[in-house]
């Protein structure tokens, strides 16, 4: 689940004091406007065993606006607004609430929901043919060892991140199509009635 939450979010940060193979990524991403997506999801171990698959919805919009619904095999729902982070698990009935500051220090991918120009400070962005490469610069914890970012022309195609085992996620997007007014329900959440509440937001 927190592998899903940390591939899952992505908008643009402001271009000051960035390198140039980041200004082309957040120019990339700023050229989208908003976008949405169906998923296919393959988690293959160090070996290249396939050992999970999933498929889903996305959809994420400056700044900072995310909704992530995998369908199968399992349902569980993600969905980030502003700087807050809500964490649905349908089977277990249970909602964890979390800061988005938290996410940040977990994972890369998460950065690219974010604003924060500090926080990219810590990372080295390379640009390898149409993909983007995001790794932690040495001395930065990070759960994330690399993460991958695809475009095919100005649509984001494609999402890779290894882990620190050398496991890899791999979601490639299709039908993507900009988010409309009428998406913008997919970023608020509703608290089901009756679940419980894992708030691990700083009081």
């Amino acid at each position: 689940m927190k592998t899903s939450i940390f591939v899952c979010l992505t908008v643009l940060l402001p271009l000051t004091a960035m390198a140039d193979d980041a200004a082309l990524l957040a120019d990339k991403l700023d050229a989208m406007q908003g976008i949405k997506a169906n998923f296919n999801q393959k988690v293959t171990d160090q070996n290249g065993k396939l050992i999970q698959e999933g498929s889903g919805i996305l959809a994420m919009k400056q700044p900072g606006a995310f909704h992530w619904h995998l369908t199968s095999p399992d349902e569980s729902l993600i969905v980030a607004n502003d700087q807050t982070v809500w964490v649905y698990n349908s089977f277990a009935e249970e909602v964890s609430i979390l800061d988005m500051e938290d996410i940040l220090k977990a994972s890369p991918m998460a950065l690219l929901v974010h604003r924060d120009e500090k926080s990219w400070s810590e990372y080295q962005i390379d640009k390898k043919g149409d993909c983007f490469e995001i790794r932690p610069h040495q001395g930065v914890e990070s759960a994330v060892n690399m993460v991958s970012v695809c475009f095919a022309k100005t649509v984001l195609s494609d999402i890779r991140l290894v882990d620190g085992q050398g496991s890899v996620s791999h979601f490639e997007l299709s039908s993507q199509s900009h988010v409309a007014e009428a998406d913008s329900g997919l970023f608020r959440f509703e608290l089901p009635e009756g679940v419980s509440v894992d708030d691990q937001r700083a009081q």
